[in-house]
């Protein structure tokens, strides 16, 4: 993983202006937001970001969008607390505060370049990755082939489905879904995320994959990879940890001698795959 600096005072949010905002499925709701300052926000892939609404309290929400989409930047926010239930009740046009951008990125302008990419994502695991996604697809003769697997609880709890459909049809672009459950609106796979790895087929000697999803997935996506015969510094994972201030200072995030928010939230399977309750 890489480390980024932040471009503001890590203390100081920015105001930042609502672009767009509708809803995603039941509980998840997407927005588009712009700095104030007519700045770029100054993320890369995997990065994290503090969103704070006066008079309720601040958050830390992934960034959903690439850097490579200029002037405004996404995040998917699911409705489970106080900051995410008013932040569900923004409009386009209200006003929101910044933090960060904070946090390790996806290595898509180092480590990755020139590999073969293997994108594992499960639920809201899809809002950091597809900055990653995008960004890839939008430098696309810096990768080799890439492949995305996604897979939700329900066809309703699906995120992005737009997109989902325009990289199913990118060329030298692999896109499969399953859903844990399925209803009369899906007849695609039915079954844990894990059910598509067999389908695809990699080069063990170039492929690099990066994966985000509930804790419970990674330790059998990580069994599946190693039957693959790719090696722990092949592997890329974003943590969910319950972060609070985002600058290593609260201790929420704590995993032994790790901060998960300034660490990570994105590790290299290598660095912490003897790392006690990391998984």
């Amino acid at each position: 993983m890489q480390k980024s600096k932040c471009n503001v005072d890590i203390y100081l949010p920015e105001p930042a202006t609502v672009d767009k905002v509708e809803p995603m499925t039941a509980l998840e709701h997407f927005f588009s937001f712009r700095l104030d300052s007519g700045k770029e926000l100054g993320h890369m892939p995997g990065q994290f970001a503090e969103i704070s609404i006066p008079g309720i309290g601040e958050a830390p929400i992934s960034i959903s969008s690439s850097p490579t989409r200029k002037g405004s930047f996404e995040m998917v926010v699911r409705n489970v607390g106080n900051v995410s239930n008013a932040m569900h009740n923004l409009s386009a046009g209200d006003k929101a505060f910044i933090r960060g951008p904070f946090g390790t990125t996806f290595p898509v302008d180092a480590a990755l370049k020139g590999q073969d990419l293997l994108f594992i994502c499960g639920g809201i695991g899809l809002v950091p990755v597809r900055s990653a996604i995008q960004y890839v697809l939008d430098n696309r003769s810096d990768y080799g082939r890439v492949m995305i697997l996604f897979g939700a609880k329900t066809p309703s709890e699906r995120l992005f489905t737009d997109e989902l459909d325009k990289w199913r049809t990118t060329k030298n672009v692999t896109l499969l879904e399953t859903v844990d459950h399925r209803d009369e609106t899906w007849s695609g796979p039915e079954g844990v995320i894990t059910t598509l790895m067999p389908l695809v087929k990699i080069d063990e000697t170039r492929t690099t994959a990066i994966i985000c999803g509930p804790p419970i997935m990674y330790k059998f996506v990580i069994t599946e990879l190693f039957k693959f015969k790719l090696r722990p510094d092949q592997i890329y994972l974003s943590l969910e940890r319950h972060m609070k201030c985002g600058v290593g200072k609260c201790g929420h995030c704590q995993i032994n001698n790790i901060y998960v928010c300034q660490d990570g939230p994105v590790f290299k399977f290598s660095d912490i795959n003897n790392t006690e309750e990391a998984l």
